[in-house]
């Protein structure tokens, strides 16, 4: 799934096995660029208006490239059970220090016709599920 890489990789050389670009050295849970994955999981995904959406259950990772390429957000879940799944390119979020959590670009019924699945389905197995998830966020 193609995807654009974030602006902290434009501050290490390239071929650099540097961990981490502000200097302050491979941390366990958190620095000021990098974060642990477990603290990812849970944190609120709102829209621009600052209503929450729902949360990050987890992101996928590319297993050649290392980079995030998409995190996956749920909704309308109920004690961890059920809920809409959706696909979000990792470019499509932003982090928002004052919120504490992600904010999705773009408007509600943008979210509502976006791709999406139950935690029944294995929509990536679908041919093309992966490039329509791409094609479908700016």
């Amino acid at each position: 799934m193609p995807t654009q890489l974030p602006d902290e990789h434009r501050l290490r050389a390239p071929g650099s096995m540097e961990l981490d670009p502000s200097g302050e050295g491979v941390a366990i849970e958190e620095t000021v660029r990098l974060i642990a994955s477990n603290k990812v999981e849970g944190t609120p995904v709102y829209n621009e208006r600052g209503d929450e959406l729902g949360a990050i259950h987890n992101f996928m990772v590319d297993k050649y490239t290392g980079q995030v390429a998409y995190a996956v957000m749920v909704s309308g879940a109920f004690l961890g059970f059920g809920g809409s799944h959706h696909p979000l390119p990792w470019r499509a979020l932003h982090y928002e220090p004052r919120a504490g959590g992600y904010v999705l670009k773009g408007d509600d019924q943008q979210l509502t016709n976006a791709p999406r699945y139950s935690e029944s389905d294995d929509p990536f197995a679908e041919p093309g599920f992966g490039e329509k998830v791409d094609a479908y966020y700016p």
